[in-house]
């Protein structure tokens, strides 16, 4: 999107370079990535990733606005409602496609977004060696929100650790170096000094949860939750607690955002980049015109679920008293954002952003792109392409 950059990179790409960063990615993060790295980052022009990260913030208040909050008690499940619930989701995501409106300028579209952390570890260490074995400009940043590396660490301690001792906070997640995320738990642990769990093998002891090192059980404090709980679900796990005990514990990132600010919202939101989203259950007549649409399960995770240009039987085949668990969103059309050697290649910017208890508006801190050719853009998909995949995003500094 930054022509110049875009060409020099182009010109001086060659496999063996990229093949070697792929190695050195692997060794900086301990362990092969599973999911495919694009060839290239995303440099992005500064105007549009402002109005990313503004559009962000927008999204992220209006989700915590009293009408939407009251509202969005509907999307919480009994049996996963925990309490001692924040008054804000401390991490938010919020994906945008790089589309094209009608005068061909390119324009972020929202996509979805999620009260929940993502991969802001990984991601920082993957624009950190991008820049550096790519030689490129040292001035361009990486760090969302104008902030430097420090002061991103720092926010992401203070939201994780806050004031704990690093012993007694945990990352919690379902078989987690099992992951496809586990490069970013490795980078989480490196950073803040935190453990990660499993969190099948915690004990409660009375309302306290511990996990075991070394043979002894140690109390947790904060939890930093990465675990889905459609995976719990979906894998039929049995945990050593309930989400509705009365624990006593603090939840970085409580887990009852991960419902509120979901799918579920996108019906609620009104901002320029938001494209007309509706519960199926408020979908009187089926559109004729079903290509202009995609239908999206509203508790899914990277993609699962999710029909581009459904047909008719997709949406009718939905059974009446699930009709509400799912929305029918207009079609994003997306740019060709990316020139390659292979020819043109669509993106989505994430923005994560992390919410202070004393600030009035979350800040940006870390961006994420996922690179495709396909109908769907998550790291599952178009797998067998080339300058495709996961990366990472540069934007111009302020002049």
């Amino acid at each position: 999107m930054i022509p110049e950059l875009r060409r020099e990179f182009n010109a001086s790409f060659n496999e063996r370079s990229y093949q070697r960063f792929r190695e050195r990615l692997d060794h900086r993060c301990r362990s092969p990535i599973p999911f495919r790295i694009a060839e290239t980052p995303l440099f992005v022009p500064r105007t549009f990733q402002r109005q990313c990260e503004e559009a962000a913030v927008a999204l992220a208040l209006q989700s915590h606005s009293p009408h939407y909050l009251t509202a969005s008690d509907a999307a919480l499940k009994p049996e996963y409602t925990v309490a001692n619930q924040t008054d804000r989701s401390t991490f938010l995501t919020v994906d945008f496609a790089i589309a094209v409106d009608e005068f061909g300028t390119m324009v972020p579209r929202l996509i979805e977004l999620q009260g929940f952390p993502s991969l802001m570890g990984f991601q920082l260490a993957y624009a950190e060696l991008a820049l550096e074995h790519y030689a490129l400009p040292p001035a361009l940043e990486y760090v969302n929100g104008g902030h430097s590396r420090a002061e991103f660490v720092a926010l992401l301690r203070d939201a994780i650790v806050a004031d704990a001792d690093p012993e007694n906070v945990v990352l919690l997640e379902l078989d987690p170096w099992a992951q496809k995320t586990r490069a970013d738990f490795t980078m989480i642990q490196e950073l803040l000094g935190i453990e990660v769990a499993d969190i099948r093998a915690v004990k409660k002891i009375d309302r306290v949860l511990h996990y075991e090192r070394d043979g002894t059980w140690i109390p947790i404090q904060r939890i930093y939750n990465r675990t889905i709980v459609d995976e719990l679900e979906r894998r039929n796990i049995e945990l050593p607690f309930n989400w509705n005990d009365d624990l006593d514990v603090e939840w970085a990132g409580h887990p009852n955002w991960y419902f509120r600010i979901s799918k579920f919202a996108l019906p609620f939101l009104q901002h320029p980049t938001v494209p007309d989203t509706r519960f199926l259950s408020a979908v009187d007549e089926i559109p004729d015109d079903l290509d202009n649409y995609v239908l999206k399960p509203l508790y899914s995770f990277a993609g699962a679920g999710v029909i581009v240009g459904p047909t008719r039987e997709d949406v009718s085949s939905v059974a009446p008293d699930r009709r509400d668990l799912y929305v029918l969103q207009q079609r994003v059309r997306y740019a060709d954002a990316i020139d390659t050697p292979e020819g043109p290649t669509k993106a989505e910017l994430r923005v994560m952003l992390i919410w202070h208890p004393k600030e009035d508006a979350p800040r940006p801190v870390m961006g994420l792109v996922r690179m495709g050719r396909g109908r769907l853009m998550g790291v599952d998909q178009n797998t067998k392409q080339r300058w495709i995949g996961a990366g990472c995003n540069f934007y111009e500094p302020d002049v």
